[in-house]
């Protein structure tokens, strides 16, 4: 079964529905394949080479194909996956799977290729006998998009030509109604004001997408941005485990931050040898003096800090019994 094509009676008419007529329509909710970050369509996952795309996606992959977790804690249902490894062979594949995959997990629903034609050249019809013969087709992995992706027409702008390379594999998602994934690579610009703009090549890519993901490597770590017509804006941290090569979600990037930033505070309270100042606290963090004196006062708060006397600060344990409630005292440094 291919892409429906319209009948010759109704190629040159509109088929349309009344807003009356749409409203009574009880659609399904939206199903996702990995909850908040991939639903039914195409979702292009971009990121600099070597950043940990592939990683990520096999992960992925392999957990719908088991039933497993995604991103360390995230429950999927386990279906049919096609993981198209294009830049890779057997043998590296192979060691991945051995490396991620749970110990005695047996991912007979996952399968994988290591050559695909290109989309408008047998790509598209391959992908679908795939579907054809596999009971529950769910979720669809391209790494990477530009293996399969079709040559530019002559007269083509860069644009169209962005959007034409991916139309065909929205339209067979939407048409098969299962989740397709795209490993795409970003330029170099830095910090760019809308993180798509990262994306290599035109607004086109993007656009022709339901969602993109960037995967990104800061001074604060490794992070995952998205947004999507069918999800919520993302943007968290991340941490990679080398020994299982799994990408683990640490949850919002500010939050992930925040705790970051209380963490290395405390570590340096607890070093220290006496009381310190949010500007001595500042040069021992790397962090802007403003930002200590904010996050110290909701340290204050929180208890997790002591406040003494002149603005000098400390590590409870070195002031184990302050008077409640109140902050500004002198104190023994033990």
């Amino acid at each position: 079964m291919s892409i429906a094509q319209p009948s010759a009676a109704f190629k040159n008419k509109l088929i349309t529905t009344t807003a009356t007529e749409l409203l009574q329509i009880n659609f399904p909710p939206i199903d996702y394949v990995v909850r908040g970050y991939i639903a039914e369509g195409l979702t292009v996952l971009a990121g600099r080479p070597k950043v940990g795309k592939s990683w990520m996606a096999l992960d992925l992959a392999l957990a719908v194909s088991l039933g497993g977790k995604a991103l360390g804690s995230i429950s999927v249902a386990q279906a049919d996956v096609l993981y198209l490894g294009l830049e890779d062979n057997k043998r590296r594949l192979q060691r991945r799977i051995d490396q991620l995959a749970p110990r005695g997990a047996l991912p007979d629903r996952l399968h994988l290729a290591v050559t695909c034609p290109r989309l408008n050249d047998g790509g598209i019809e391959a992908i679908e006998e795939w579907c054809d013969r596999v009971d529950h087709p769910r979720l669809i992995v391209v790494d990477v998009f530009g293996q399969v992706r079709p040559e530019r027409r002559q007269n083509d702008s860069l644009y169209d030509a962005d959007y034409r390379a991916l139309s065909p594999l929205k339209q067979l998602a939407d048409h098969r109604e299962l989740a397709i994934l795209v490993l795409h690579h970003t330029n170099k610009r830095d910090e760019p004001e809308d993180p798509f703009d990262a994306v290599s090549g035109t607004t086109g890519l993007t656009g022709a997408a339901d969602t993109v993901l960037i995967l990104a490597k800061g001074p604060q770590g490794p992070t995952l941005y998205g947004r999507g017509r069918d999800i919520d804006e993302v943007n968290i941290a991340l941490r990679f485990n080398p020994p299982t090569g799994q990408w683990i979600a640490l949850g919002d990037v500010n939050e992930a931050r925040r705790t970051d930033e209380r963490k290395a505070i405390l570590d340096v309270l607890f070093d220290a040898e006496e009381p310190l100042s949010p500007t001595a606290i500042a040069q021992e963090t790397s962090m802007k003096c403003p930002n200590v004196k904010k996050l110290l006062g909701k340290m204050v708060s929180a208890g997790e800090v002591v406040k003494l006397k002149r603005g000098q600060y400390c590590h409870p344990k070195h002031c184990p019994n302050p008077p409640p409630g109140h902050h500004d005292h002198p104190v023994t440094f033990q």
